[in-house]
Order: C-alpha cells, then structure tokens, then sequence
C-alpha cells in the first residue's frame, strides 16, 4: 500500500515538474510578446507626440488618430478600411439603393484605383468606364499614394458637377480622359426582359432589395410569356454585377436551388466558420437555367454563379469573373464611424475558394468588339440573299397560305435573335443555348 502511494505521489510530483517545465516557457514567450506589443505602442506614442509638437504646421490630432487608423487598416488587404462617420452613413444609404456619385465599384491594386465593374445605368456606364480600367487621375490630381477611401473621396462632389477622370485600359497605348457628370445613382437591383420564350433577368448589385425585386420580375416575365409551360429556360445575368450583401446572394442562388450547401465561410478559428444551405423551392420550377459572368462578376455575383455551377443547376458563359472570395464584416465603432474588417473566406459548395482565380465559365465566350466598318462592308456585297431573289426564280406552291404565315413568323423570330447577337453576343449566346435545351427536351415538356 505504501508503495503505491509513493508511486501515486511520485507521478504526481514528476507531473507537476513536466508541467512547470512547458509552462514555463509559454509563459515567458506570452510575456515577451506583450512587452513587444508594450514597446510598439510607446514608439507610436512618441512619434505622435514629437509629430504634434515638431511638425512644421499645427496638425489636428483627431486626424493624427483617424490616419494611422486608416493606415493600420490598409495595410492589411484591400478591402479592409475604417470608415469615417460620413463614409459609414454614405455606406448604409448605398445598400438600400440609392446614393449621389458616378456609379462605379472600385478597389486598389499597386496603389492605383481599379474599376472592378460599371453599375448598369448610372454616370460612369454612360460615359464608357469599363471593368479592369486603371484609374490614375481624378481632375488632374495624381491617386498614387492615397488609400481608398481618400481615392474615392476626390470622386465625390456636388450632383450635376463634372469630373474628368485619367484612365490607363488594357490595349490602349496612352492614358486618356474620361469626362463625367456626377448624378445620384438609383440603382433598379434586377431588371427583367424576355427573348422569345426565354426570361432574361439582369441583377446589377446586390441590395436588400434584389431578392425581392428577382421574384416579381420573374413573375411578371413569366406571365407576359404566357406561363412557365411557354417559358424554355432563364438567363441570370451577373455581368459587372460588383456584390454586396451575402445574405442576399445566398437568397438569389437559394431562388433556383432545392437542397444542398450555397456557400461556406471559414473564419480564423473553426468557431467562426458557417454553412449556408438551400430550401425547397425553385422559382423556375427545374426549367434550365444559363448565368452570364465576365471580369466585373465579383464577390456575391460569383457565390450565385458558383454555387448554381457546383450543383450543375446552371450553365455557366461568359469569362472568368473578377475573383473576390473574402467576406468583410461591418463593425461600428466609437464616434460613429466604422470598420469594415475581412474576416473570412467563402467557398463554393465544392469546397472551392474563388480568391485570385475567379468563377470560370464552363463555356468562354468572349464579347467581340463592335466593328464600325460592317454596314460600309456589307453595302459593297450583292443583296441577293436566297434563292427567292434571282430573276426567274421558281414559286413554291406546295404550302398554305397558313403554313406560310407561319413560316414568315418563325423567319421573323429568328432574325430578331440574329440582331440580339450583333447588340449582345454573349446574351445572344445564352438565348440560344436555352433554345437548343429546348429543341432536345421531349415534347410533352
């Protein structure tokens, strides 16, 4: 008994002696590393003791704070940034769509300003500002150097003011100006039209209104059609959609899904990851679905686009969108302001992260260049264009009067989608992909 118990203490006692041993050092490295964090705020209090007292102007201090803050947030990646309270304030009215500027969604790359995409309708689309340019200028003033925020603040100013623009785009030799009047951008989240039998629904942004106006728009486009019977198939059209809300986004995808994971979030820790799943309901009720996706497709445009792609609910066309797969989170602060913080990853229900890489089509179709010169081409060419227009031709006198009618009308359908095609070819694309689904479908369908 007495052995045991020795050997019991004994136990105890080398454990006790293994434990202080790792904990130790632990500790002393836990001590060491708030002494260094203790050191780094000293020197930060006396740079900007000796910034206040030496500077060769007097310097307000809350804008001492409020830059090493915005630097402090900038360091970290481009799409953390502190807001100020006007900025905050600004921020929250653009979500619910409407807010004064150019209309443009903007982030930074070595230190210029790049365009991730136009908003459909809005000052700068007008003005033919487009996804990937590089802006370098704002009325003559240089951006390198400035953070965001500041960037963007150069580009407000008072609705109906002009603004001129330095722009550097990809195969352009030389940076040019671009001239635009600021206006207050009313963003419509989802605008509807149809193609024949197909539903076209354009989602520019993601707001807190885009799930609801995608459903009434989709009602309203089904309708006109003649009912989802007539209906062969939906275009969901992401195209220089630049984001927003992930609730919103896991809405939109939900909207076409039956089950099944959206999207997932992986935060620093295990704790802070989270899964989005479908619920029943489809809105197109299984009818084939394509999405439209170029490089101003961005973060909660490329969630719908993944997660409809993952679960082969979607055809996917276009060309690979911008590649944003980070979640940034909100956070007010004191005195107003905010900061909008990255705090996790998303991935697509494969299990697939989009940072860098981007969403790719599973069918590219680049958008050709318009050429100026087709009609002054096309005019040089004979105009006969069928057997119909040679002199002498003989008359078909096999058909109805009926079955010509009908004829015609299928003639005329057809070449109002071969105009769409010089208007849009990447939409004209889509169109016709849902109309050959739809040839190969059985009848009764």
């Amino acid at each position: 008994m007495k052995k045991f118990v020795m050997a019991a203490l004994g136990g105890t006692l080398a454990g006790v002696i293994a434990t202080t041993q790792i904990a130790g050092p632990l500790i002393a490295q836990e001590t060491a590393s708030k002494a260094t964090v203790y050191e780094q705020l000293d020197l930060f209090g006396d740079v900007f003791e000796r910034i206040r007292a030496q500077y060769v102007t007097e310097v307000d201090e809350g804008d001492l704070i409020e830059a090493a803050i915005k630097g402090m947030m900038a360091s970290l990646d481009p799409h953390s940034s502190y807001l100020p309270p006007k900025d905050f304030d600004d921020m929250q009215v653009q979500t619910h769509g409407e807010f004064g500027g150019l209309g443009i969604e903007v982030t930074q790359e070595d230190g210029f300003v790049k365009v991730v995409s136009p908003m459909d309708g809005t000052p700068a689309d007008a003005a033919g500002v487009e996804a990937g340019d590089f802006i370098t200028h704002v009325d003559g003033e240089s951006l390198l150097g400035l953070d965001l925020n500041e960037a963007v603040d150069l580009m407000r100013g008072p609705i109906g003011s002009e603004i001129i623009i330095t722009v550097v785009r990809k195969g352009k030799d030389e940076p040019f100006d671009i001239s635009i009047i600021r206006d207050t951008i009313k963003l419509t989240a989802v605008r509807s039209r149809t193609e024949g039998q197909t539903v076209v629904l354009r989602v520019t942004t993601f707001n807190d209104q885009t799930y609801a106006n995608l459903k009434s728009n989709l009602e309203k486009s089904v309708e006109e059609v003649g009912g989802m019977d007539k209906v062969n198939g939906f275009v969901i059209d992401l195209r220089n959609n630049p984001g927003g809300l992930l609730t919103q986004a896991i809405k939109v995808s939900d909207a076409f899904l039956e089950s099944g994971e959206i999207v997932s979030t992986r935060g620093r820790t295990p704790q802070d990851g989270d899964r989005f799943n479908a619920t029943p309901g489809d809105l197109a009720q299984g009818k084939p679905v394509v999405v439209l996706i170029n490089g101003g497709s961005a973060s909660a445009s490329e969630i719908v686009a993944g997660a409809l792609k993952d679960h082969r609910r979607a055809v996917v066309v276009g060309t690979k969108s911008f590649g944003k797969g980070s979640v940034q989170t909100i956070m007010p602060v004191k005195g107003g302001g905010a900061m909008r913080l990255t705090t996790a990853r998303y991935y697509t229900p494969s299990g697939r992260s989009i940072q860098g890489l981007g969403v790719s089509p599973d069918i590219i179709v680049e958008q050709p260049q318009q050429n100026p010169d087709k009609d002054a081409i096309d005019g040089q060419r004979p105009t006969f264009r069928s057997e119909a227009d040679l002199r002498d031709a003989l008359n078909n006198d096999s058909y109805t009067e009926e079955e010509r009618r009908q004829i015609e009308e299928e003639r005329a359908k057809a070449e109002e989608a071969a105009k769409l095609r010089e208007e849009d070819a990447q939409l004209a694309y889509a169109v016709d992909l849902l109309k050959g689904l739809s040839a190969l479908a059985p009848k009764d369908q």
